[in-house]
Formats: C-alpha cells, sequence, structure tokens
C-alpha cells in the first residue's frame, strides 16, 4: 500500500455525487471521440463566473524547448508587429535587459520600440516581495516604469492570496484584420534573466543569482508553447478576465505608496483595453486546446473566479485516471501529498503504468532553512510513488555535457503519448490551489501511424503532438538523433532505454570519468539529506509557507479538488 495516504484534495464517490458542478456538467460532442474521455467537459472547471469555453479545435501548437528557441520566435513577432496592432502579456518575473536574440534584442527595448510605434502594450507583472527574499519587486517595478514611459501600459498586480503570487507566463499578439498572424505563448518561461539557454545548456550569458551547486551560469531547461488558431482567442481572455478583475490593483498601504513613488508608478487601475476581436474560428492545425487556470478563493473575491478556479488539478485528476502505460513529467517542484496521491493511485490501479519523472538536482534555495522544507516534500512524493509502484517510478536529473547539474524549471506532462499538458503550474498543492497559474492541454487529431499506434490499448491511438513532444525532449536528454529513436517508441522498451542510460552514465561517473563519456545527460536523482530533526519544524514550514492550500473551507472540508 502506498506509505501516503491520498490527500483531502481527492474527492471521494460521495463527494462528487452531491457535486451539482460535477452532475450536471452537460457532456461535449466532438469529432474526435477522445476529447470528451480526456478533456474537461463543460461545468468541470467548477467556476460558473467564467465564459471561458471548454475548448477549441483546428489550433497549431508547437512547443519551443528551451528559452533559447522561444525567446527567438518572440522577438520576430513582436519586432514584427505595427502601429494598431495588440500585445498582452502576463508575467511572474520581467528584466528590462534580458536579451531575447543577441544585442539590441533586449525584452524592454524590443516592447518599448513597439509601444513607441504605437502598438497597444499591456501587461500585468506579479508585485513581488523585495529583493533581500530573492524575490523581484524591484526588478518588475522598474519593468513597468519604463514600459509605461514608452507608451505602453503594465501595471504591477499584487491581487493574490496571502503569500501566494501571480505566476501564470503568457504573451499574445494580436494582429486586427489579418487574424492568420495572431499568435500566443504559455508554458513556464520567464522573461527574466537565466532563461535564455539552449539545448546545449551552457547557461544564460545573463545569469541570475542561484545555488552555487549550478555553477555561474546555470544550465536553464524549460518549455514555453507557440499557440495559432481559435485557442488565441481563449489567451486572450484570460489576459482580459485578469485586467477587469478589479478597480484597485493593491490595498493602500504608506510603505507600498512611498515605494511607488520612488519609481515614479502612479498607475494603480487600468485603462480600458481596446475591444476584443471575434475569435478566429478558421482552422490552423489539427489541435484541440483546453486552457486550464489556477485561482485562489480570497476573500477579496476575483469577479471571474469568486471561488477560485482549480481546472489545472481536475485536468491532471482525470488525464492520470485514464493513463494506462507510460507518464513522463519534467517539473521544477514535484512535491505535495496531493500530487502524492494522484500518481501512487494510478500506480496501484494499473500494473502496466510506468511513471518517469525529470526533477532538478538541487533546490533553487541553498539555505540552511529554505533548502530544508522542499526536499522534505519531496521524499514524501517519492517514497509513497516508490511504495505504489515499486521499480515502475523512476526519477531523474540532468546535467550538460561538462558535468554541471541543469535547473528543470519545465512545467510538461506527456500522459500514454496521447494528451500532453504545457504550462506554468507546477505538480504541487500551491499550483493546483494557491497561486494563479495557467496551462494547455493539447489533443491532436492526428494519429501517430508508428508503433505500437494504440500503446495504451483503449483505441484513442498515440498522437502526433504528444509523441513528437516526448521524443523531442528524449533525443535531447538521451543525445540521439532523430533517426535514433525506435525503441523509445514503445513506452515500455522506452522506459527501460530511458533507465539504461542513465545507469551508464552513473556507472561512468563512479567509475572515476574514465574512458569516454557515455552519451545522455540524465542520471538517476539521488534524494538530498536531510536533518534528523528536520520534520519537527520543516513540516509546519513546508504546508504554510511552501505548498499552502487555497481552496476555500467548503471545499477543503468536503474533500473537493
Amino acid at each position: 500500500t502506498c506509505a501516503l495516504p491520498i490527500s483531502d484534495m481527492l474527492p471521494d464517490a460521495a463527494s462528487l455525487a452531491d457535486d451539482p458542478l460535477e452532475q450536471d456538467a452537460p457532456d461535449h460532442v466532438a469529432d474526435d471521440p477522445a476529447i470528451g474521455l480526456w478533456f474537461l467537459g463543460d461545468g468541470d472547471r467548477a467556476n460558473l463566473a467564467t465564459d471561458l469555453r471548454a475548448f477549441t479545435t483546428g489550433n497549431l501548437v508547437r512547443p519551443l524547448v528551451d528559452g533559447r528557441s522561444y525567446f527567438a520566435r518572440l522577438c520576430a513577432e513582436l519586432q514584427a508587429t505595427q502601429a494598431g496592432d495588440q500585445v498582452y502579456f502576463l508575467d511572474f518575473r520581467g528584466d528590462l535587459e534580458e536579451r531575447l536574440d543577441g544585442p539590441g534584442s533586449e525584452i524592454g527595448e524590443v516592447l518599448g520600440e513597439a509601444a513607441r510605434r504605437e502598438v497597444m502594450v499591456y501587461g500585468l507583472l506579479w508585485r513581488s516581495q523585495p529583493k533581500a527574499l530573492q524575490q523581484s519587486e524591484k526588478a518588475n517595478a522598474e519593468f513597468v516604469r519604463q514600459i509605461d514611459e514608452d507608451g505602453g501600459q503594465v501595471l504591477l498586480d499584487a491581487r493574490t492570496r496571502r503569500g501566494g503570487s501571480h505566476h501564470q507566463k503568457l504573451v499574445v499578439v494580436r494582429h486586427p484584420g489579418s487574424p492568420a498572424r495572431d499568435i500566443a505563448f504559455v508554458g513556464g518561461i520567464d522573461l527574466g534573466y537565466g532563461r535564455n539557454d539552449d539545448s546545449e545548456h551552457a547557461g544564460d550569458p545573463q545569469a541570475m543569482s542561484f545555488p552555487a551547486a549550478y555553477g555561474p551560469r546555470p544550465p536553464w531547461h524549460d518549455i514555453q508553447a507557440e499557440v495559432r488558431g481559435p485557442a488565441v482567442h481563449d489567451l486572450e481572455h484570460t489576459f482580459r478576465e485578469r485586467w477587469y478583475g478589479s478597480s484597485v490593483l493593491d490595498l493602500p498601504s504608506p510603505v507600498r505608496q512611498l515605494y511607488d513613488r520612488a519609481y515614479h508608478m502612479g498607475a494603480m487601475t487600468s485603462r480600458p483595453l481596446p475591444e476584443p476581436a471575434a475569435a478566429d474560428e478558421t482552422p490552423r492545425g489539427t489541435q484541440a486546446v483546453q486552457v486550464l487556470r489556477t485561482y485562489p478563493a480570497r476573500v477579496r473575491r476575483y469577479p471571474f473566479a469568486p471561488h477560485g478556479e482549480r481546472s489545472i488539478a481536475r485536468a491532471y485528476r482525470t488525464a492520470f485516471a485514464r493513463a494506462r502505460c507510460l507518464v513522463y513529467l519534467e517539473d521544477q517542484y514535484l512535491w505535495s501529498r496531493p500530487v502524492a496521491g494522484i500518481i501512487a493511485s494510478a500506480l496501484r490501479d494499473k500494473p502496466g503504468l510506468r511513471v518517469i519523472a525529470v526533477v532538478p538536482r538541487y533546490p533553487d534555495k541553498d539555505g540552511r532553512i529554505t533548502r530544508v522544507p522542499p526536499l522534505l516534500g519531496q521524499h514524501q512524493v517519492m517514497r509513497a510513488c516508490a511504495a505504489a509502484g515499486g521499480d515502475r517510478f523512476a526519477v531523474y536529473d540532468l546535467e550538460n555535457h561538462q558535468g554541471t547539474p541543469v535547473y528543470v524549471h519545465a512545467k510538461v506532462v506527456i500522459v500514454d503519448d496521447v494528451w500532453a499538458m504545457v504550462g506554468s503550474d507546477n505538480l504541487n498543492r500551491r499550483s493546483w490551489s494557491h497561486d494563479s497559474e495557467l496551462s494547455v492541454a493539447v489533443l491532436d487529431s492526428e494519429r501517430d501511424a508508428r508503433e505500437p499506434s494504440d500503446p495504451a490499448g483503449l483505441g484513442d491511438g498515440a498522437r502526433a503532438f504528444a509523441r513528437d513532444l516526448r521524443l523531442r525532449l528524449w533525443r535531447e536528454h538521451l543525445d540521439r538523433q532523430p533517426e535514433d529513436t525506435t525503441d523509445l517508441l514503445d513506452p515500455r522498451e522506452a522506459f527501460e532505454a530511458f533507465r539504461r542510460q542513465a545507469h551508464l552514465l552513473a556507472a561512468w561517473h563512479a567509475g572515476g570519468r574514465s574512458g569516454p563519456r557515455p552519451p545522455g545527460r540524465v542520471l538517476p536523482h539521488q534524494r538530498g539529506t536531510l536533518p534528523p530533526a528536520a520534520r519537527l519544524w520543516a513540516t509546519p514550514m513546508y504546508r504554510m509557507i511552501y505548498d499552502p492550500d487555497g481552496r476555500p473551507w467548503r471545499d477543503r472540508l468536503r474533500g473537493r479538488l
């Protein structure tokens, strides 16, 4: 049995039976019958205040693996804007001087130039916390001031739950009168220092402050999704909901007022956005896209989510329940009892299921106090999942060819080569209930004919986007060429191939690195050690600060996700 009980975030049958949001959700009728099995239906996001569509079809989604590929695409799209075009963005952190594509492409300058040529630029940055707490309040304030001086409007948004953050990362570029050019970028990559790394993982020359174990230029692995088609409208709609979510972005505070005056930031309320363009339903590709979010329950309620929204968590619950052969995930913060419960339950119930997780080798905080709570949470997940799945559950981390650990900031999950999710959310309770998050689930109507053509045996078939994304990531991590992936197609064989390469590299390190370095960059993840008395003080700190619960009390008491 699982070493940990399934969290109270996992609803039981009784709670679902009397939940009207679950009971009364009508089924969606779509050409692809898998949509109704893998996606949430109308009402399933349990947020009746939003009019966001359940999903759209006919999209073209392209994964942009690592920051260099995303930043180059973003730079090209922003520089191609003209007067009257519209740019909307949400971000956790912004650094004005971060270069997108070489000298002269600093994000502050690219956005500023766009605003000066009368592109309508609107943005919301998290208000953040002071630099003394290793946060980005100063950098975000400078970002806001500069873009405002150039003619855009970017606001610091403090409308979070206490101790929470706005963690959504989104850029939408609209071209009125030319909808075929409309595009959105959504995922885990901030417009900040340290993110502009490529697949060789030598690190971003504009490094951020980071633990010494990752070197002076920390290697950084991440992913963003480029979206074209009807889903662009839904992503813009998410921005608009937040923009109009309240007339006041922060509570009055003498300290904050002095801070704002120092940075010449007078705007505490948002000005009206341009009228939204009608949704363009012209098919651009073969992917169905479901836009998923997290918003917490707050005393000062969001008008668009008065009791919060946890559609990301519910989407994971749906996908893991359907998993049969292989779940592959990359995650920055794989720590949480609810996550352990969902993964462990799937491993217990599906004896053929295997799970691979790729995580950072070391936490992103290396203080004597700050490093312990995340390690404690990760220990709980790994212990629970290993108890449920044995050697069918495997955790790895990454290094570059020089042996420097690669920080895994990616947030991506692929289930049975059918369903994939890319976004800002981590696999923990904070991302599932407490912070604002934004992700896209993708289900491709194009089937992949390579054998096994239906690895899960449920009739869904392997889908081109999900399988291609998994293989793209594995080629990077295992040092494979596109033509050298035959043993990676079958999820069961792929699981063993991944394990073999990781253990070969581990054996090379253990043997003193004698002889040629084996191919690949994956190593079995070694759990960090915890001080003997750590649980006494780290457990409450972990639950209250690192992984808090943002659900309304009525849902906590009734065990609703």
